[in-house]
């Protein structure tokens, strides 16, 4: 199952939708309406309401992911193209909370308002209990297109592919990551190519990243600051996959000088040609720059 993580802006028992118990009914009707209350936020862009229904780790997260880009908030928030599904128009598949979690997977002809024509889809909503209810905690989009089998169960109401784990909520919310406090003096991003392996980063001791098997560049939370800068990195082989693969990770700086290509001060590489000749990707380690006046100048023109 390909899914594509869908940037908007994303009990102790299982909760079938149509739940008989009085307190199971009520959870479905008071998630449903926090989605609701999130996707007006959106289309009108309240950021009021937006900061009302949705969980205060999504917050932090997209904040912290606009102010390391050098945008304002709140309004980037609502500058996205996409528009968050209706979900009156799906079918509601499957509603599930544990403990302070939940996840509500409708079915049906998911749009974006990107236009085309829609095609049978499955969209998962994941929510948080806090302390004054139920939060919006994010979306995932859910490509059927090289399932046609589970598309077409899931059209005659078989929903056994539903009972898969990627479909329950975990129980326990995700942690809050740290809160920048404005934005970052200098864009940076983290590009990680891994065939085969998962390569984990921490960079200035605070901005975690995990790539597994792909291709990706990630924006840095808090950008590079002035004087060093720090990057932390583990690798390891995922089952299956080729061991005699190459490797990159690399650390870019992100000019806001018209004509000034990104800066690569960091780089850790294994090519194909020293894969083929048994090089091997050192377990983990530690690399260090200097961003200093010169550097800046060329970051900033000044």
């Amino acid at each position: 199952m390909k899914r594509l993580i869908l940037v908007l802006g994303l009990l102790a028992m299982a909760v079938p939708v149509h739940a008989q118990a009085a307190n199971g009914a009520q959870t479905v009707a008071e998630l449903r309406n926090v989605y609701n209350n999130w996707r007006a936020a959106m289309i009108r862009k309240d950021a009021a309401l937006w900061k009302r229904s949705t969980s205060t780790t999504k917050q932090i997260k997209v904040r912290n992911r606009i102010w390391s880009e050098r945008r304002p908030f709140p309004q980037t928030v609502f500058a996205s193209p996409i528009a968050p599904p209706d979900i009156s128009k799906l079918q509601a598949m499957r509603v599930r909370a544990q403990g302070r979690t939940a996840k509500a997977t409708y079915f049906g002809k998911v749009d974006f308002g990107v236009g085309g024509e829609p095609t049978d889809n499955l969209f998962v909503i994941s929510y948080i209990q806090e302390g004054t209810g139920w939060k919006y905690h994010g979306g995932e989009f859910v490509n059927l297109g090289a399932l046609p089998d589970v598309r077409k169960q899931l059209a005659a109401g078989n929903k056994e592919f539903l009972d898969g784990k990627d479909f329950f909520p975990d129980g326990v919310p995700e942690a809050a990551p740290f809160a920048i406090r404005g934005p970052a003096k200098y864009i940076a991003k983290a590009y990680v190519y891994c065939p085969g392996r998962e390569v984990k980063l921490l960079i200035n001791k605070k901005s975690r990243h995990t790539f597994q098997n792909t291709k990706r560049a990630d924006v840095i939370i808090g950008g590079a600051n002035d004087g060093m800068n720090e990057l932390q990195f583990s690798i390891k082989d995922i089952p299956g996959g080729d061991p005699n693969a190459p490797i990159t990770i690399r650390f870019y700086l992100m000019s806001e000088v018209n004509g000034q290509k990104p800066l690569k001060p960091l780089e850790y590489q294994i090519d194909e040609d020293q894969a083929k000749n048994g090089m091997k990707p050192k377990a983990s380690g530690t690399l260090n720059f200097n961003l200093g006046p010169d550097m800046a100048r060329k970051l900033k023109g000044r």
